[in-house]
């Protein structure tokens, strides 16, 4: 089967499966992807445990269906990163991911990918149902969360990193966040660059600054909602295995909303603040406020001790817990629904109870989840309740 193929035809359907799950990858392609040559997955509703060596592809599959949503997927690669590497020449060759997903008794065929240009380039290509898609439309059809291990210490890492976790959070729930905050991204850039030239354009700067508030405020807003469907999930989610967190967002605008300040306020007081600090800003190098700067803060509710303070494995599991209460948060929005939950050596950190108690809440999740580990033994709490798969060599079993 070509690329094209992949990213272009449907795939098969799947034989029907009576499960809780409501949300579901039902059959998945890849062809070009990484390590893997070419793909064919029929699944079920159950969740989805595949094992096997270091480096023997399980991430990347993973790593495929983040390229469905918004983003660059979980390992922010570019699209020539993704493209199977036996050589140079293939680094530059298409690749694509097909996947049905249903969603409440209704399928929906999704496609991504990369092909050549004209011009000799590679281009990002994504489908719905056959027809050209925006990232939103395909985020819309199949929303997932994802973990991996590199996120162990995000409570311990840089404020960009929790921002960056905090905003595909939001975007699960709000697709068009992902457009605000890269409409905002492009404002500030060329503001920059305006101040950094020293032009002190006042007509040119505002429209920038406006521009900059108006998106900016949408995002502050859109975090704070987001942030406050979690934190009712959370406390509304018995105690158990996985602690509850005490979340806060550390940032100007997201301040003025939570204070209950109306939209327009924040941008036009945001928008006066970028005129008086262009001076400040162009000396800087970049701009010093804005939701670009805010913070992600947790806090260990039975403890109260903060995130970061925690040992490894309280991070872990906070992590788990926040990402536990965010399929809650969006089956319980009318407006969202149930999401996948993709989480890459989802035994790490973790012992025999923990990690039985994390598999029966992703069994009550109405979301298909997706895990990686070394080893079968691993998931065997699942017993019958999980298709297994051994990976190997970029070459997928059923076991």
């Amino acid at each position: 089967m070509s690329k094209r193929d992949v990213l272009h035809q449907a795939p098969a359907r799947a034989p029907p499966v009576h499960n809780m799950h409501s949300h579901f990858v039902s059959h998945l392609t890849l062809s070009n992807f990484r390590n893997h040559a070419a793909l064919d997955l029929t699944l079920d509703a159950r969740p989805v445990c595949l094992f096997g060596p270091n480096g023997a592809g399980k991430t990347n599959i993973l790593e495929a269906l983040t390229m469905l949503a918004p983003g660059r997927g979980l390992r922010g690669a570019s699209l020539t990163d993704v493209a199977r590497t036996d050589d140079v020449e293939t680094r530059l060759q298409p690749w694509a991911v097909s996947a049905r997903v249903s969603l409440d008794g209704e399928e929906t065929v999704l496609g991504a990918g990369a092909e050549r240009t004209p011009e000799g380039g590679v281009k990002r290509v994504a489908r719905r149902e056959g027809q050209p898609a925006t990232a939103s439309m395909l985020g819309e059809a199949a929303r997932m969360t994802w973990l991996t291990p590199a996120m162990d210490r995000l409570w311990s890492g840089s404020a960009g990193d929790r921002r960056r976790f905090f905003d595909r959070l939001t975007v699960a729930r709000a697709t068009e966040h992902g457009q605000a905050a890269a409409a905002y991204e492009r404002a500030m850039r060329e503001r920059q660059r305006l101040l950094g030239d020293r032009v002190f354009d006042d007509a040119w700067l505002g429209a920038l600054e406006r521009e900059m508030s108006a998106h900016g405020a949408a995002i502050a807003a859109a975090r704070v909602e987001t942030l406050q469907r979690l934190q009712d999930a959370i406390d509304a989610r018995p105690d158990g295995a996985f602690p509850k967190a005490v979340l806060a967002l550390e940032g100007a605008l997201e301040s003025r909303f939570e204070c209950g300040a109306k939209s327009a306020d924040v941008e036009e007081e945001f928008a006066a603040l970028l005129r008086d600090m262009r001076g400040r800003d162009a000396g800087a190098g970049r701009a010093l406020d804005g939701p670009h700067r805010s913070d992600l803060k947790a806090r260990h509710a039975a403890k109260n001790m903060d995130a970061d303070q925690c040992s490894t494995g309280e991070q872990k599991a906070l992590l788990l817990g926040l990402t536990l209460a965010q399929a809650r948060a969006l089956a319980a929005d009318p407006g969202a629904g149930a999401s996948l939950i993709l989480i890459d050596e989802a035994a790490a950190h973790l012992d025999a109870v923990r990690r039985a108690a994390l598999f029966e809440e992703l069994l009550a999740n109405p979301g298909q989840a997706w895990l990686t580990g070394t080893d079968e033994n691993l998931f065997e709490a699942f017993g019958q309740r999980a298709q297994m798969f051994e990976v190997r060599d970029g070459i997928v079993r059923a076991a």
